[in-house]
């Protein structure tokens, strides 16, 4: 990462603290800061002293040394107080601050999760996405914590101890200068090397967490094809890229401190000597003190050096944590940043009623819904009632620019209809169902809703009156009865139990332990693919939508099983415009219109008879195997 992305991210995190803690983190700083300032005291009250009992040696005058040494004991002891007290704040108020940061963190991302596009998930692995929440989280919370804090108490005890310093001698500064020169030189050099490596660390991990996920998520696939050996050389190659990665990173870092810890000693022996010269040769006290070069000079300048050395090196031990702390917050601003969703629909979804007059928007349920369109033009509203009309115009999509994957597709699907996508697969079936959705936009054509094009419609609007049953289905920790009031939030037991049974999954659900209370974990691992999939369509049944879309929704459940669900399936489609995707020929057979897919382009359609009249593709699918592969 170049400097200005690292100084960029650091601005950025500083804002975002005090934006979340205006008041809290600058009394914070505040305490940090004179905590840190009255860690340089003692040597100011060790040349005080010193210099009492010089003063008294020579003047032979030891009676009033006790009581001036006292003096200066108890107000050191005074500033130990209210440091230990500053100390105590501070360490209160950055736990809070830490954990509340995290906090509003999360959930800033997940927020801003919930508002990108379906094409991000597609893309991204899942398990780099969750290591957002929890490598990246706990590498700024370490930061934050402990590195930010200790970086300025350093920072702050450096410049505190060099002014010191200054004020008494100029000379013995000029020689710590030189050093402190030096080891920052090793710490640009060293620190940076490490830099770059903390990053791809980072990255590193996301992979392979999101490898673990993956492999966690197949362990049945795996076993099933024995590639339990292929696996281990998988996770092997991306763990040794990771193990690359961190040891490389940390060589850098740990190989620092020993080094600048020597070089600190080498300077406190340079400084002893050279105060010991000064002293010899009688050499003139260059300093704003005006004191005179003695012991009393050049012994708290040894723990000054000592002090100052220190500081030094306690910066660089921050140097990890600091780093893997700006890359892991680098992600975090990347997932928030991420473009959201683009919506620039206006036209809503309303309760209405219906009279001579026309239609009428009202605040309750009634069971009819119109589209509430406001005309900008002259500042009208008109309505128009929700009736499932779906029409496709010559639309062409394409998932990657230049590759088409949908050719001049035209549907015209009545209020009221069935109509079902047929072809292997890859044809593009479950692609135009994302385009009803808006999961996807189209490159060209046009789509319209009841008479109105579907980019004028709020994609939340048009959502809630689409009931979708896909074929790779996903349950929620909860019970079976949270899962299915999933489809219809205020939904009473009632409801939900009357759309168990139009899906016929009422029966399997009573002969559960706790019945409808029975909970479920995992995407309901305790259950069947096929009771999973009766759930998810008891689901979409007491959402009650106008228009559904079943795609391969009865592709898990065994044929006599089928027979009950497309009994209550029947019912659930009375009356609504319902698109159907399915590789079982009989499940589409009494369907409105069928429409054959290859690659992409429509090339047949019509009824089951008419289609078997025209001894295409569709013929030959059917005579020759009610399953198509």
């Amino acid at each position: 990462m170049e400097n200005r992305d690292i100084k960029g991210t650091v601005g950025r995190l500083l804002k975002t603290l005090f934006a979340f803690y205006p008041v809290m983190l600058p009394l914070t700083i505040a305490c940090i800061v004179f905590n840190a300032i009255v860690s340089a005291f003692p040597s100011v009250f060790m040349q005080n002293i010193i210099a009492v009992v010089e003063q008294s040696w020579q003047s032979g005058d030891w009676n009033s040394v006790s009581g001036k040494i006292l003096g200066l004991v108890a107000v050191l002891a005074l500033f130990y107080l209210l440091s230990l007290a500053a100390g105590l704040i501070y360490n209160q108020l950055m736990a809070i601050i830490t954990q509340g940061t995290l906090k509003k963190m999360r959930e800033k991302m997940f927020n801003g999760m919930q508002r990108l596009p379906i094409k991000y998930f597609d893309t991204n692995n899942h398990g780099d996405i969750m290591s957002y929440y929890t490598n990246d989280i706990d590498t700024l919370r370490q930061m934050i914590s402990q590195s930010l804090p200790q970086l300025l108490i350093s920072c702050i005890t450096i410049a505190t101890v060099f002014c010191i310093m200054i004020y008494y001698c100029v000379w013995l500064t000029i020689v710590v200068v030189i050093g402190v020169i030096f080891m920052l030189f090793l710490i640009k050099k060293i620190g940076g090397g490490s830099a770059k490596y903390f990053f791809r660390q980072q990255s590193a991990l996301g992979k392979t967490e999101g490898f673990i996920e993956e492999m966690m998520n197949g362990q049945k696939v795996v076993k099933v094809f024995c590639h339990e050996e292929e696996s281990k050389a998988d996770f092997d190659r991306l763990n040794e890229a990771l193990f690359e990665e961190s040891r490389k990173a940390n060589r850098y870092a740990n190989i620092l401190g020993p080094i600048l810890n020597n070089i600190g000693n080498v300077l406190y022996v340079l400084v002893a000597i050279t105060g010991g010269l000064l002293l010899i040769t009688n050499t003139p006290n260059l300093s704003l003190s005006g004191l005179a070069i003695g012991i009393s000079i050049v012994v708290p300048f040894l723990n000054m050096t000592k002090q100052f050395a220190g500081s030094i090196g306690q910066v660089s031990h921050q140097v990890n944590a600091v780093v893997m702390g700006i890359a892991g917050t680098q992600r975090i601003f990347g997932l928030m940043d991420e473009q959201p969703e683009q919506d620039e629909g206006y036209v809503t979804l309303v309760n209405a009623y219906e009279d001579e007059n026309g239609i009428h928007e009202c605040s309750e349920r009634t069971g009819t819904w119109a589209w509430k369109h406001p005309h900008q033009a002259d500042g009208s509203v008109t309505y128009t009632k929700l009736t499932g009309d779906v029409r496709l115009f010559d639309v062409d999509f394409a998932y990657e620019e230049g590759k088409t994957v949908l050719h001049n597709i035209s549907i015209y699907a009545k209020p009221g209809q069935k109509v079902a996508f047929v072809g292997a697969t890859g044809a593009g079936k479950t692609t135009i169902t994302n385009l009803l959705n808006r999961f996807y936009d189209i490159a060209d054509g046009k789509i319209r809703y009841d008479g109105i094009n579907i980019n004028k419609i709020k994609k939340s609007d048009l959502r809630h009156s689409l009931g979708i049953v896909l074929q790779d289905t996903n349950l929620f920790t909860g019970t079976v009865m949270d899962n299915i009031r999933y489809g219809k939030l205020d939904a009473s037991d009632e409801e939900c139990i009357k759309a168990a049974k139009l899906a016929g999954a009422d029966d399997f659900i009573t002969r559960l332990p706790q019945g409808y209370e029975t909970m479920l974990t995992e995407n309901g691992a305790n259950l069947s693919q096929g009771q999973r999939q009766l759930i998810s369509i008891a689901r979409v049944a007491v959402a009650d939508p106008p228009v559904m879309i079943l795609d391969e929704a009865t592709s898990s459940i065994d044929t006599r099983t089928e027979a009950i669900v497309q009994r209550g399936m029947d019912a659930l489609m009375e009356g609504r415009t319902v698109f159907v995707i399915a590789h079982r020929l009989s499940t589409v057979k009494n369907s409105d219109v069928i429409l054959v897919l290859d690659h992409g382009r429509i090339i047949e359609r019509g009824n089951h008879q008419d289609l078997l009249a025209q001894k295409g593709q569709y013929y030959q699918l059917y005579t020759g195997a009610f399953e198509l592969e």
